[in-house]
């Protein structure tokens, strides 16, 4: 029975997990090999050639896996129960050869996961590809850059009073295929000012089952097995493209959170389209809010005084669609697995690492001035 299952070509797959936890062993140890071995290296190959595949797709290939995959484990599971009650004969092969699918399937998963996501957190740190320095920040300073945003972010959004429903609230004035399409010409424009950024960006993908994704409370998803920007489009339009381009960010390895929301910031900032400006604007200025909230209550009412009301009712638009999916049995789960699995990946704050996009904006803010 041995020699029968060492004839199976598939069981060198499993040197694959040595191979993933070597280099992930590597990458911790060096961000030079993280950032020009692997993020610029092998992730680059392997994401330009799966993301060519996969982009050809109209829909969410992760999607029809979530769907599709379960079914089809337990048709494949009870048909392997059945043929070892019928042949009891190969039972104990039978049984092996099952095992070692598994553990070819789990070797292919965990490589794939360790390029796609788990090396690229050792990469050099965005701050460090554009020079800016990390420092704490006063209130004054945080405050001066949450009426900043607030400003800009205003004037912008009393350009698109046609882009408004029956309440005044902001809609989208195409189609978010169209959107899609927006974000990838965007991250080229950011290309041009940070070569970084360059690379293959295909279509970020639609989740057709949005409402339910909302309940996990996740805007986006990057998927590391299919190499494809997953994105929530129920959600109020003026979020929509920034989490493309968020998405769009993980696509090209840079896999902090924080950091793919500065990314979709300056991606956003530097698209031709204002309704695309507006979505990186807001995002920006939300985290930025609510870090100047939890520092000075007072300071934040007053930068509160810049918001214009157009702003104010997408915000509280917002709120009211996000109230709906606070703390359920899901989002919690949801947000206990991310959080865990955040801080497994050498992001010690978790999902809070979410907000730390304000350190990098604020660090861009004393550079320009």
């Amino acid at each position: 029975m041995m020699k029968r299952l060492l004839r199976l070509k598939r069981i060198w797959i499993l040197l694959l997990y040595p191979l993933a936890f070597l280099m992930l062993f590597i990458a911790s140890k060096s961000a030079w090999a993280a950032e020009h071995i692997f993020a610029r290296g092998i992730f680059k190959a392997i994401k330009w050639i799966m993301a060519h595949i996969t982009g050809l797709l109209p829909f969410s290939l992760m999607e029809i896996g979530i769907l599709v995959l379960p079914v089809a484990a337990v048709v494949l599971l009870v048909v392997s129960i059945v043929r070892m009650i019928l042949k009891k004969e190969e039972r104990l092969f039978r049984f092996c050869k099952g095992v070692m699918n598994l553990l070819c399937i789990g070797a292919i998963v965990v490589f794939l996961l360790f390029i796609g996501c788990s090396i690229n957190y050792y990469r050099y740190t965005l701050a460090e590809h554009l020079e800016l320095t990390i420092e704490p920040a006063s209130g004054e300073e945080l405050y001066e850059l949450v009426v900043s945003l607030a400003q800009e972010t205003s004037e912008v959004r009393e350009q698109l009073t046609d882009c408004e429903n029956e309440a005044g609230v902001y809609e989208l004035s195409f189609s978010t295929k169209e959107l899609g399409k927006k974000a990838v010409s965007a991250f080229k424009n950011l290309a041009e000012e940070h070569s970084i950024f360059a690379g293959y960006y295909p279509q970020p993908k639609r989740i057709i089952f949005s409402r339910a994704m909302s309940e996990t409370q996740l805007t986006g998803i990057f998927c590391p097995f299919t190499m494809e920007a997953n994105v929530n489009i129920d959600v109020p339009d003026y979020s929509i493209g920034s989490t493309m381009c968020h998405e769009l960010a993980h696509l090209n390895g840079f896999i902090r959170e924080d950091e793919a929301n500065y990314i979709s910031y300056l991606a956003a900032c530097a698209s031709e389209d204002i309704e695309l400006q507006y979505s990186g604007l807001m995002e920006a200025l939300i985290l930025s809010g609510n870090a100047l909230y939890r520092k000075d209550a007072d300071l934040y009412a007053k930068a509160r005084g810049y918001y214009s009301e157009a702003v104010l009712r997408d915000l509280r638009d917002n709120s009211e669609y996000w109230k709906q999916y606070e703390d359920t049995v899901i989002s919690n789960t949801t947000e206990k697995i991310n959080d865990t699995y955040l801080k497994a990946n050498h992001q010690e704050d978790g999902v809070q690492s979410y907000g730390r996009m304000v350190d990098l904006l604020l660090a861009a803010y004393k550079k320009e001035k």
